[in-house]
């Protein structure tokens, strides 16, 4: 996918468009970007889900983690920075490509 250097979008500091550079930064992995939040991997285990786990009688357990096979894409971690105010901010939702040139 190729993505040009500069793009005039929208600057949620200054609230107006202006133009933005355009770099790629490593995409986290779900557990290392918020390690100790509630439902993180490392606190309740790879693919244990939610709720009582069958401990309780109300549903039986997950006896394996339901999205199995492994992707062979990484999302798209584009990051912008204003060229008025300097700040950066990151897209909402990356797209699934496996290169991304900077063009």
């Amino acid at each position: 996918m190729k993505v040009p250097k500069a793009i005039k979008r929208l600057c949620p500091y200054c609230k107006k468009h202006t133009e933005h550079k355009v770099t790629q930064a490593k995409k986290k992995t779900p557990g290392s970007a918020h390690p100790l939040s509630q439902f993180a991997k490392p606190r309740t285990g790879f693919g244990k889900g939610v709720g009582n786990l069958g401990k309780y009688g109300s549903k039986p357990p997950i006896n394996k983690f339901k999205m199995t096979g492994k992707k062979t894409t990484k999302k798209t971690d584009l990051r912008y920075q204003c060229n008025e105010c300097k700040k950066t901010h990151s897209q909402s939702k990356g797209i699934r490509t496996k290169k991304v040139e900077l063009v």
